[in-house]
């Protein structure tokens, strides 16, 4: 059973909080500016991203968006939603099934799958949609908090 979450009231949730089947949403639209920008961070300029002549004679028929950079809209999730603030990314397996273009919506999704009290790790399904087609999936191994700091006075 799935429990759709938002944001915790204090940037994330912590590790006693956490349970299997709490499962957060995103929708991040591909862009042109997204592109170029994570072309620019990643140094990787591939013509089949950049270069719709290129791109047009390859099996895609255009230009497609990096997969890394889809694979990272999971980690918006991970760090902004669920768990959110102060969720440490330790491992993360990655599988793309279907090209994403510029002017994609991709719905991204991340539910709870396993919490590890002793380790305080907890297994994260990502898994990323566009018109409801799976591009990619993978399992996201992450360290949350076990407690909030006290509130500063």
């Amino acid at each position: 059973m799935i429990e759709l979450v938002t944001k915790h009231p204090s940037g994330g949730y912590i590790l006693e909080e956490l349970h299997v089947g709490m499962t957060a949403e995103k929708i991040i639209p591909v862009t042109e500016a997204r592109i170029g920008q994570f072309a620019e961070a990643s140094d990787d300029f591939n013509p089949v991203h950049m270069d719709e002549a290129f791109a047009s004679k390859t099996a895609y028929r255009g230009r497609i968006a990096h997969g890394l950079l889809t694979a990272s809209f999971g980690s918006a999730v991970v760090g902004t939603i669920l768990p959110g603030a102060g969720a440490i990314y330790i491992a993360q397996t990655l599988g793309f099934h279907r090209p994403v273009r510029i002017g994609d919506d991709v719905m991204v999704r991340v539910s709870v799958v396993a919490v590890d009290p002793e380790s305080a790790r907890v297994e994260l399904a990502c898994e990323g949609f566009v018109e409801g087609q799976l591009v990619m999936d993978g399992v996201a191994t992450v360290r949350v908090p076990r407690r909030r700091r006290p509130a500063k006075d």
